[in-house]
């Protein structure tokens, strides 16, 4: 298990940070974007979408209400290989495994994508054992300690 302890500095360090730990991406993963309110994970996914040629950051926004953001690369549309599809999940507004079982995660974790899920260390039991956590932590205002455990 390899583990990456990252600084920033500013929320373009923290979106910057997010498309170099794009490129490090297998094509299939799951990633656990877990932190506090207000810690960037957000932030972070809107770098993680950009380097996946998914979005732009500004098109990138927390899936909180909806549950799910899927980004799909124009490139994919014309049947590119190299595309990648981003699925942006954020369990933060569910409470029960029932709940989040009626999401169909099962479905998208089945995929050629990449599956960033904000809040999804509340139900561990319900993701893949194979994934990789990154922990945000508010060290001052803009400042942020990122934490990267690939599993």
């Amino acid at each position: 298990m390899k583990s990456q302890i990252f600084h920033t500095e500013t929320e373009e360090e923290t979106i910057a940070l997010g498309e170099k730990l794009a490129a490090e991406l297998p094509a299939t993963a799951v990633v656990l974007l877990i932190g506090q309110l207000g810690a960037g994970k957000t932030t972070l996914a809107k770098g993680i979408v950009k380097g996946l040629g998914a979005a732009q950051p500004e098109d990138v926004s927390s899936p909180t209400f909806t549950l799910i953001h899927e980004y799909i690369p124009l490139a994919h549309a014309r049947g590119s290989e190299t595309a990648r599809v981003v699925y942006h999940i954020d369990l933060y507004r569910l409470d029960t495994a029932a709940q989040v079982a009626t999401l169909g995660l099962d479905e998208i974790f089945d995929r050629r994508a990449v599956v960033l899920i904000e809040w999804g260390e509340r139900f561990p039991e319900l993701l893949p054992d194979h994934r990789i956590e990154i922990k945000l932590r508010a060290t001052r205002e803009d400042s942020r300690e990122i934490a990267v455990q690939w599993s």
